[in-house]
């Protein structure tokens, strides 16, 4: 835990409920140590991601598909180290929560152990039940649709999600049985404006956007990716904070002002 002295409100659930209904923009950004997690906590980021796109910032792998159970539960305590009053959230890796039982035994694993406060996990209505079982045994959930980057090889790649009026109909559809099941936060990754905002206005929980809306309630991305340090090429829903920054501090507050403000994302980081 830090030892900084900081004056604002710890983030819960129910405070980001009422940061949506005050249309209060959430900022959220992924962390894998204690040291990044320390910058994004004085920085005044609200929600931490422990991502399994640690898999491809961290380890060098094409997908996050490699991802074990094990990364996800070191990275997790090593973020949670680093904070004091953001909401660390940490990724479901592939294959972790082929069954309801497996995923209780897991997310638990997360909180117990590593520190988390909620988990997020991918897939559409056929988590319901797993999202019910979480949810009844007292553990929060982020659920996760559009762009699922552990379904890569079943959708063919990694594609904007929802254009087509059927795909975007059984999305919303999705989204309302999500949050019915006992989804406390939504994600929308690579989903058109259109459709991400309506499914925003739809939901009661945050829906927490990347490469989806400025309409959403709050915006995620990968922190390597604002330090223009990622491998490979940086998503076109992506932005480079640290560009004329004297620092990574700086470029970190700036990318809190941005999604505070609204002035992230922009036309070009969003998909028609």
């Amino acid at each position: 835990m830090s030892t900084q002295t900081d004056t604002r409100k710890t983030i819960t659930i129910r405070r980001l409920a009422e940061m949506k209904q005050a249309k209060e923009k959430i900022a959220c950004l992924t962390a894998y140590d204690a040291s990044f997690a320390l910058m994004l906590e004085k920085a005044g980021v609200d929600v931490v991601l422990v991502g399994d796109s640690l898999g491809m910032v961290i380890q060098g792998e094409e997908t996050t598909l490699p991802v074990t159970i094990e990364d996800m539960l070191y990275h997790t305590q090593c973020v949670a180290k680093g904070l004091e009053n953001a909401l660390l959230i940490t990724d479901m890796p592939f294959l972790s929560f082929t069954s309801e039982q497996e995923a209780v035994l897991n997310a638990g694993l997360f909180m117990k152990q590593g520190g988390a406060h909620m988990v997020k996990l991918e897939g559409g209505v056929d988590q319901a039940d797993t999202v019910s079982a979480l949810s009844r045994n007292g553990i929060p959930v982020c659920a996760h649709l559009g762009l699922q980057p552990q379904y890569v090889h079943k959708i063919g790649g990694y594609r904007v999600q929802g254009r087509e009026g059927a795909a975007a109909e059984q999305m919303l559809s999705d989204a309302l049985t999500l949050q019915q099941a006992g989804a406390d936060m939504m994600l929308l990754e690579c989903v058109p404006e259109l459709l991400a905002r309506e499914i925003t206005a739809a939901l009661d929980i945050p829906v927490i956007g990347i490469g989806a809306s400025a309409g959403c309630d709050g915006q995620i991305l990968v922190l390597y990716d604002i330090l223009d340090i990622s491998l490979g090429m940086r998503p076109k829903f992506s932005k480079n904070f640290i560009s004329g920054c004297d620092g990574i501090q700086q470029a970190i507050q700036r990318y809190v002002a941005a999604v505070k403000s609204g002035e992230f994302p922009g036309d070009e980081h969003v998909f028609r």
